[in-house]
């Protein structure tokens, strides 16, 4: 896949950190997996990846949780 920012690089499949903040809460996910581009460093997340993301910070919240810091597991 061509990099649609910079139009220069490739993305390549590696493993990257997030970090979502919502209300109160911060959440770290290390070790995603994500295209990233070999020029630029622009991440890409897939769709079923993020869905998951966002589950997770949203079970997060709900349970009062403020900070936490978590390796990806994929469902």
């Amino acid at each position: 896949m061509n990099c649609v920012i910079c139009k220069h690089g490739e993305a390549v499949q590696s493993k990257i950190t997030v970090t979502l903040n919502r209300e109160s809460l911060t959440l770290v996910v290390k070790e995603v997996p994500a295209l990233v581009c070999n020029n630029c460093g622009e991440e890409y997340v897939d769709e079923e990846v993020s869905a998951q993301l966002l589950e997770t910070a949203e079970e997060a919240l709900h349970t009062g949780v403020e900070v936490d810091i978590r390796v990806y597991r994929a469902a």
